[in-house]
Formats: C-alpha cells, structure tokens, sequence
C-alpha cells in the first residue's frame, strides 16, 4: 500500500518537474507512433484479457462484501461497488507501470544502453557491466514475475473465451474447449509476434481498440443509457472525493480481508507486470518527452479502463439492482464466466454480442502475449539498438513458453478435480514473484533520480 503512495508521488515529481521536458532520444527525434497507436498499444499490452474478465462482475464481489464497514447489498455498497473497479485499475495501478518505463527509457534512449532489459534501471547503483551477477539477478526476477502475471492473465480469459465460444456455438463447455481458446490465442499472437511490431502489434491493436470501443458504444446505447451516465458520473466524484483514504486505507480495526484480497492483491499483479509493460512501452516511447509518456500512460490507460468498468460494470449492476437478473446468484452458482455471458445475454442480439465480446477478449489475450513474447525476446538479446527488433524466431520460442504455462495449469486442475486449482497456485506465484520487484523497484527509482541529478542538476 506504502508503494502505490510512493509511486505517485515519485512519478508526480518526474512529470511536473524540470526533469519532464526531458526527450527520450535526440532533440530532433519525433514521436515513432501516432497518439492513438501509442495509446492503444500501451492500453492493450497493460491490461490484457483481465479487464475484460473483471469488468462486467468485479462489482458484485464489492456488493456482497463492501469495504469500509458498508453493509452489504445496501445503496452505499452499490455506489462504493461501481467506484471500487475504477480505483483498482486507475492511475495508481498505471503508476506502477509508468515508474519503470521512465527508469528504463532514460538509459536505453538517452544514455544509448544498448539493450533492452529491466537491469538497464538499475545501471546508476549496479554500474554498466550488463553481465554483472546484480544485473542477471535482476533480469531473472523480472523474467520469473512476467512468466507468472501472464499465466495468471491467460488462466482468467481462457474460461471466459471457452464460455463465450459455447454459448455461441452451442458446444459443450470443459476443458477440451478451455484448450482450444489456448491455441487460438497462442495462434493469433505467434502470427503477430513473428509479423513484427509495426505489421502485427501495432495493427492489432489499432483494430482491438476501435473493435472494443464500437462494442462498448452499443451497450451503452441499447442498454439503460441514464442509469449507466448517472452512476458513472457518481463513481468518478466518489473516487476523486476519497482517493487518499482509498489509497491508504489498511483496514486496521475492522480486519475484513478487503485490503488484502483486492487492494493488495491488485497492486503485487500491477508490480509483477510493471517491469514488462516498462520495456514494451519504452520501446513505442521514442521522441516523447518524459511528461508526455507519463501523463500519457495515466490517462490514457486510466481512461480506457474506465470506460470499460463504467458501461460494462455498470450495465452489471443495473440488472442486479432491478432484479432483472441476479447476477450475483449466477456468479455464485455457476463462476464468473457464466456469469459474464449471462450479463451479456441481457442484450439485444445476445449472440452477437457475445461474438464480439469473445473477439474482443482474444485479441486483448493476444495483444498482452505478443508484447510479452516481444520483451521476453528482447530481454534475451544481448545486443538491441534503438529501432531494432529481436530475432523472428527468439520472438516465437518465447509465445511457446508462455503457451505452456496456461495449459499445464489447467491440466492441474482437472488432476485435482478443481478447474480453478492451477489458477490459484499462479496466482500465489504472482504475489510471490511480485515482492523482490518491489525491492528493486526502491532501487530502481534511487537509480533514475540520481541518474537525472548527475546529468542535469550538475550540467
């Protein structure tokens, strides 16, 4: 929680500072990408399929057990369920996000490191000897934590696109078409990867954002326009009014586990996948000035993610509130995919608009695992100047590997007669894994700042 704090006001100095006119490249260089293929490059690498997993439902959870002592199912627990989603994935989640980009930018395009990995933050205390044990220490937990936020990523969009897929094709829902939403994903992000970032990254995420944005249009318009605005609106105040507390809150005399279980849990997955979205944006960022990639990553990814929680959550919630479906019951009853479809089967043209969805989250997957599989390469090669791409074939070795993690992990769970058995230990990974990123994290920024003071306070 310290972190999330810390984080902002670091990333605040930064932005707002002298320090934020600074160019990430030579004076002259432009921005590589428009604004909205960097936003939307960045938006889909950051968020993956999990936005579209959490955002219809996440609020049921904070209905039934709202924080701050609200009883549940209460008009206060309605408007703390439909703020809650948007703090989660608002601009602290994007700061721990935006800290390593800045900290791995400045050395790769200003002081021409030339490689691409996480250590590259670390070089004004580690020093430059990029095979130094601190540097190869530092890329193997970045490696290890990137392995395990992405598995976890594609443990929760692999039933969800599975559901998606049966209830449009009528096909029975288990684990033999769990698999089959693996390798679609893995088909469509090896295509990508081995296209290239100009070919493949960049073009599926322009159509993703376009395709997601038309989606959420509709149901925003079909759906109950003036309660969606209304509590949307309501939501962002109720934030903004509490940002601080929620930002603080430890639950310390009430002890209900709302800290740990969401508030906790959600910034280790930001810091476990911070150090990866770091290098993949670092590498679109060229010619932008240090403020521009922070407000920009901010707003941008605070933006789409609310966007997201206030028309799709929030159509959630309106069913919920007028009995219209118990979404709640459905999410106790039959899981959190069914419980997704089943919102969305409240629409006009229900198969249709689950198709979509389903597209929609594949491409998201795919997105996530393309970018990954690109900075995993990336991290893998010794040498990268600045522009260059590494190797087609390293690039599809790594959307290999990561295909392997989802699969293993539902393997084990049909071993132990528990589909959401290997979800869980990844997710314990996840936690695990996130907590030597938050040390070289106080590194990491001790690094930059005093890296900046050197070349500019002293010039």
């Amino acid at each position: 929680m310290l972190a999330g704090v810390l984080v902002i006001i670091v990333l605040a100095r930064l932005a707002l500072g002298r320090y934020g006119r600074i160019v990430l490249g030579n004076d002259g260089d432009k921005p590589e990408f428009s604004d909205y293929s960097w936003a939307a490059m960045l938006f889909c690498a950051g968020i993956g399929g999990g936005l579209m997993f959490w955002a219809p439902v996440e609020w049921a959870y904070y209905f039934d057990a709202p924080p701050f002592g609200v009883e549940a199912r209460s008009t206060s627990a309605a408007e703390w369920a439909a703020t809650y989603g948007l703090f989660h994935w608002g601009p602290t989640a994007w700061c721990f996000y935006g800290l390593p980009t800045i900290a791995i930018a400045y050395p790769f395009y200003v002081k021409r490191v030339p490689f691409l990995r996480f250590s590259a933050s670390c070089r004004a205390v580690i020093g430059s000897n990029e095979e130094s044990v601190p540097a190869r220490f530092i890329d193997m937990l970045f490696m290890i934590a990137l392995l395990g936020g992405a598995g976890s990523s594609i443990g929760f969009t692999t039933p969800l696109i599975a559901a998606c897929i049966s209830r449009v094709t009528g096909i029975d829902n288990g684990f033999a078409l769990e698999v089959f939403a693996v390798f679609l994903c893995v088909s469509l992000f090896s295509a990508s990867v081995w296209l290239g970032l100009r070919k493949g990254i960049k073009r599926l995420s322009d159509i993703n954002l376009g395709l997601a944005l038309g989606l959420l249009a509709f149901v925003l318009v079909v759906g109950p326009t003036v309660f969606i605005l209304k509590t949307s609106v309501e939501s962002i105040g109720l934030m903004l009014q509490n940002y601080v507390r929620m930002n603080t809150w430890t639950d310390a005399f009430s002890d209900s586990g709302f800290v740990e279980t969401w508030t906790v849990w959600y910034w280790a997955w930001w810091v476990a996948y911070g150090p990866f979205v770091g290098l993949f944006v670092t590498r679109i960022s060229r010619g932008r000035t240090i403020r521009q990639v922070i407000l920009g990553m901010i707003g941008y990814g605070s933006l789409g993610c609310f966007v997201f929680y206030m028309i799709l959550g929030n159509y959630g919630l309106s069913l919920e509130w007028t009995n219209a479906l118990s979404v709640t019951a459905v999410l106790g009853e039959q899981g959190q995919p069914d419980a997704v479809v089943a919102i969305l089967g409240q629409l006009p043209w229900p198969d249709i608009v689950v198709a979509v969805f389903c597209i929609v989250t594949v491409i998201f997957t795919a997105t996530t695992y393309d970018s990954a599989s690109y900075i995993l390469a990336a991290s893998a090669t010794r040498r990268i100047g600045i522009g260059d791409d590494p190797a087609r074939w390293h690039r599809l070795f790594w959307a290999g590997a990561l295909a392997v993690i989802p699969l293993t992990l539902m393997f084990a769970g049909r071993l132990a007669d528990d589909p959401r058995a290997g979800l869980k230990v990844v997710q314990t990974a996840t936690l695990v894994a996130s907590l030597p990123i938050l040390f070289v994290g106080v590194l990491m920024s001790y690094s930059l700042l005093k890296q900046l003071r050197l070349d500019h306070d002293q010039a």
